[in-house]
């Protein structure tokens, strides 16, 4: 999906990945509305690729399946629910970390919020294509397992903490559920400001529940 990916700043990255960075930005730029207008099994990497004017193997480079350069938000999602967690605030938990992320995502209408006008035909090329409605569930499959891996980093220094990879599963579950009946109503028709503050109502009833999931038991 078009728009740069909120990965670490410009500004502390080197020419080079600078450069990287403008090229994948400006390949899957490019093949997102060729996509949406023709559909994914229509558009071959060849006529992206002379678009872009690069080499096809220029594109695998960056995107090693063609359903990646559709789907390439993915890395951008690891990048920020990781982050979150890893560089939460002192004394932030991480679920206060990933509650605001989410958060702000939906007041950027950012892309992984799920909350824009513009994304019902983007989803529609991926309800039309079951190879990207696989690589969706894998990409949820990856995010869950990186998201695990920085919880297990969390669980060590917090005595009594849930099992990292359950934790991450239902992080993940929650927020897909959120963001998945905020998608479903745009689809039917309804408008993003109609539907946002419902979908921060549902990020908050989400991760309170969450948090009483978490909670450590009390005796006595």
């Amino acid at each position: 999906m078009a728009e740069d990916a909120q990965l670490p700043p410009d500004a502390e990255l080197s020419l080079r990945e600078r450069k990287k960075r403008a090229t994948r930005q400006r390949i899957s730029d490019i093949a997102t509305p060729l996509i949406v207008a023709r559909g994914f099994d229509n558009v071959t990497v060849t006529e992206i690729a002379r678009a872009a004017d690069v080499s096809a193997m220029t594109v695998f480079n960056y995107f090693p399946r063609k359903e990646d350069l559709f789907l390439d938000r993915i890395p951008e999602a690891v990048e920020m629910f990781t982050e979150a967690v890893r560089q939460r605030g002192p004394g932030e938990t991480p679920l206060a970390a990933l509650r605001r992320l989410v958060l702000e995502l939906l007041d950027a209408r950012h892309p992984l919020s799920g909350v824009d006008d513009d994304f019902p035909p983007f989803w529609h090329v991926v309800l039309d294509s079951p190879a990207l409605r696989a690589r969706a569930r894998e990409g949820v499959e990856e995010l869950e397992t990186a998201l695990a891996d920085a919880l297990t980093e969390t669980s060590a220094a917090i005595p009594g903490s849930p099992d990292p990879g359950l934790a991450a599963a239902l992080i993940v579950a929650a927020y897909r559920s959120v963001y998945v009946t905020s998608a479903g109503r745009l689809l039917a028709g309804e408008r993003a400001d109609d539907i946002a503050e419902d979908h921060r109502a549902r990020v908050g009833a989400a991760f309170d529940a969450l948090e009483r999931a978490f909670a450590p038991e009390r005796t006595g």
